[in-house]
């Protein structure tokens, strides 16, 4: 995170005693990125966190490489989401669509809460494409529904408590899970962490925990991730002991609906629309925004061939008007892979130049799009919703009706 945070009761200094009420120390917990190096916060739990009383090792359906193909023969992909099946938790109800060694990209339709669980091996960050659900964490916590980006740090315990309803999914997101750390670009901030002016969101628009969050009781089941698979480990007390924090790591919210689109006279490239930066990868949002403003402009995205990176397209609201007679509607992802030049459908750019001279002057797309700049593989989810005949809709003379 960019900017200090502090919640609940903590002492005047840090590393000095600091005494519960019946004369014992809180024990401190100082979680750190980078040994010691990067942003850290120091938590104050009413336990020692160190106490575990049993380890065991857990099948992992979602484990690296489990299940992952190379997108071999090279082709343009398509997939909906809406297709694959609802069930299981945020957690262990994950279905992989794609994968590398920097990130892996799931889908997920939760209808059930989920275990209390720590990624080790990452940060995450869960986009909210309907639903609502409360993720209850060590730091406190957070109310989270549709358009959401939930920033999760790397090895937060954290569960997902959905609401109670019956029958079908209460909770769909996409859950990108990193190698390492997720953050802000760096071109936005200064060189002390603020948000720079020109950076189109702000410290106002994140929301992170503004009170601690107890619980008690004795043995309590944790999942756990590490670059070694899944295990589950009983902690001793409930890890959710923590009367206060602060520092600079923490997980929180932002949403797509306050990300500030940048808009020039003419179109204007992806990395405008980046939100966040990982290992390998960047996050982008599509937001509503004023089309291209200059008299001979093209306000449609142009044939781009990206040598470096595949791009991954999630369609989650509004008309993708580029994407028209494609068969993309709203939770279609498209996978344009590195090897392959892409942009408009047919005719989408005369339809487009047309409806500006209409006095169409706004765009209503929304979408989060992710590259990467290692090869995606495919997942047994993605093999599982995918469109066959997208690769070959620009070569059609005709359009597809699309699917809304």
């Amino acid at each position: 995170m960019p900017y200090y945070k502090a919640v609940g009761e903590i002492p005047r200094k840090r590393h000095v005693q600091f005494r519960r009420p019946d004369g014992g120390l809180y024990a401190e917990e100082l979680m750190g990125e980078e040994g010691f190096t990067s942003d850290s916060s120091l938590l104050y739990h009413r336990h020692a966190p160190t106490a575990i009383t049993k380890s065991e090792g857990v099948q992992d359906g979602a484990a690296d490489g489990a299940g992952l193909a190379p997108n071999h023969p090279l082709q343009p992909r398509a997939y909906r989401t809406q297709d694959l099946p609802d069930g299981g938790d945020v957690v262990l109800g994950r279905q992989v669509l794609f994968g590398n060694d920097d990130v892996t990209l799931s889908f997920v339709a939760a209808d059930a809460t989920s275990e209390l669980y720590r990624n080790s091996a990452g940060a995450e960050v869960v986009y909210v494409q309907a639903g609502r659900a409360r993720v209850e964490t060590t730091y406190g916590a957070l109310d989270v529904g549709e358009g959401d980006y939930v920033v999760i740090p790397t090895g937060t315990i954290h569960r997902w408590v959905l609401p109670e309803r019956g029958g079908g999914a209460s909770l769909k997101a996409l859950v990108i899970e990193a190698r390492g750390h997720i953050r802000p670009p760096k071109r936005y901030l200064s060189q002390y962490g603020q948000f720079l002016e020109h950076a189109p969101y702000s410290e106002r628009d994140l929301r992170g925990p503004s009170e601690p969050l107890l619980a008690d009781g004795g043995e309590v089941p944790v999942l756990v991730r590490n670059r070694s698979g899944l295990s589950r480990l009983t902690y001793l007390r409930h890890p959710f002991d923590v009367v206060g924090w602060d520092g600079y790591l923490y997980p929180y919210v932002f949403n797509i609906n306050d990300f500030e689109p940048i808009v020039k006279r003419t179109h204007a490239p992806p990395p405008v629309h980046q939100t966040f930066e990982g290992p390998g990868f960047v996050i982008c949002s599509f937001c509503p925004r004023p089309l291209d403003f200059d008299d001979q402009a093209v306000p449609i995205p142009y044939n781009h061939h990206n040598v470096d990176s595949d791009e991954m397209m999630f369609y989650v609201a509004g008309d993708y008007s580029a994407r028209k007679g494609s068969g993309i509607g709203i939770g279609s992802i498209s996978l344009h892979p590195s090897g392959f030049t892409h942009g408009p459908q047919p005719g989408a750019v005369e339809a487009v130049v047309e409806a500006v001279k209409q006095g169409h002057d706004r765009t209503t797309e929304m979408a989060v799009m992710i590259d990467t700049f290692r090869p995606l593989r495919l997942g047994t989810a993605a093999r599982r919703c995918e469109d066959p005949e997208y690769a070959w809709t620009w070569a059609r003379a005709g359009q597809r009706e699309d699917d809304g």
